[in-house]
């Protein structure tokens, strides 16, 4: 039997239970976390010698896979790759480029913003769990 205007469906329609929007959370929880590490290393490095400072920027390898998925490309928080580059600037004499009041908010900015993710990750995920009847 054909019915117009509709398509026959033979079976289950494949869904993803991700959709774009939970990748990229995914991917900013991921991005956050490498971030606060190479913060840190930051911070346990402040009175060694010669050492320069890396940094996370994980807000525009995000910002180019939104672009990406928009485009429908096939995108996955696991294609992301955030690693920590190097800072050259020298601050003291002894060549060590960290500053410890720049890395100490650069820490609490990044900690709040990954609290931040988490709490939408909690709020999705608990929609979801609400959408199959899976209630806690």
């Amino acid at each position: 039997m054909k019915v117009q205007g509709r398509a026959a469906l033979h079976g289950p329609v494949p869904m993803e239970l991700f959709d774009s929007t939970q990748q990229l959370l995914m991917g900013a929880l991921h991005g956050a976390a490498t971030r606060q590490a190479a913060l840190a290393q930051n911070l346990a490095n402040a009175n060694t010698a010669g050492y320069q400072r890396v940094d996370v920027d994980f807000h525009s390898a995000l910002q180019q896979a939104a672009e990406d998925m928009r485009s429908g490309a096939d995108v996955s928080p696991a294609d992301l790759e955030f690693t920590a580059q190097t800072d050259p600037q020298q601050m003291q004499v002894d060549g060590n480029g960290v500053d410890v009041d720049v890395e100490a908010a650069n820490l609490a900015q990044n900690g709040l913003e990954y609290q931040a993710l988490v709490s939408v990750m909690d709020a999705r995920t608990r929609i979801l769990q609400s959408a199959i009847g899976a209630v806690r």
